[in-house]
C-alpha cells in the first residue's frame, strides 16, 4: 500500500499540482477578468479626500 501511494505522489499528483499551478497562475490574465484586475488595483484609492 505504502509503495502505491508513493508511486501516486511522486508521479501523478505531480503532474496535477503542476496543472493547477500553471491553470491558477494564468487566471489573472484571461480575457473576462480586466475590470476585476483594475478593480482590485485601484480599490485602496476608493473613500481617500486629499486633505488627509
Amino acid at each position: 500500500m505504502y509503495e502505491m501511494l508513493r508511486h501516486f505522489a511522486d508521479s501523478y499528483f505531480l503532474i496535477v499540482m503542476l496543472i493547477l499551478f500553471i491553470g491558477l497562475s494564468a487566471w489573472p490574465f484571461r480575457p473576462g477578468a480586466r475590470e476585476h484586475n483594475h478593480n482590485a488595483a485601484h480599490s485602496i484609492f476608493e473613500d481617500k479626500t486629499d486633505g488627509e
